[in-house]
């Protein structure tokens, strides 16, 4: 399988992309379609990891095989993030964003869809809810989540059942 999984693209999609990259980019309009199946992979992730976290301990999950590197860099560059509740500067503030940007490009090559539109819960201690969910890229998902993770801060997500099960 290829990098970017072309592979799996028939000659019809192969054609409607290529022609997707010849034309202006100030000329694109938001597909329906496109944001559906993007919705919907971002809810499959998130339904999929809720139910981790609280069916398992999570201080001990491992979510990427760089999980140590990962945690490390984003302790060093934003070591006093608040983690239990995210607050929305530290995310989208115009220097927050610059400091984010310099994080998340360094896993470009490293972490496939480094920077995949990604939910995460801004209360650690609550469940994905529509008041309780932002959209940060992958890599900010796995580098808050991995900090929460280890600092406990997902504990009391454990023995809850998922938003879909309750």
């Amino acid at each position: 399988m290829d990098k970017f999984g072309l592979d799996s693209l028939g000659v019809q999609e192969m054609h409607t992309a290529a022609r997707a990259l010849d034309t202006d980019a100030s000329k694109y309009e938001n597909d329906r379609n496109l944001e559906m199946q993007w919705a919907i992979k971002a809810y499959h992730h998130a339904d999929t990891y809720f139910k981790l976290i609280s069916t398992l301990d999570s201080r001990g999950l491992k979510l990427t095989r760089i999980d140590d590197e990962i945690y490390s860099k984003f302790k060093q560059k934003f070591p006093k993030f608040k983690l239990d509740i995210l607050d929305n500067e530290e995310l989208k503030s115009e220097e927050s964003k610059a400091l984010w940007r310099t994080f998340c490009n360094e896993f470009e090559n490293v972490v496939e869809d480094f920077n995949f539109g990604t939910l995460i819960r801004i209360d650690a201690k609550k469940d994905y809810s529509e008041e309780n969910t932002i959209l940060v890229t992958r890599i900010q998902f796995y580098a808050i989540e991995i900090a929460r993770n280890r600092e406990g801060c997902n504990a009391a997500c454990y023995g809850k059942p998922a938003p879909n099960e309750a």
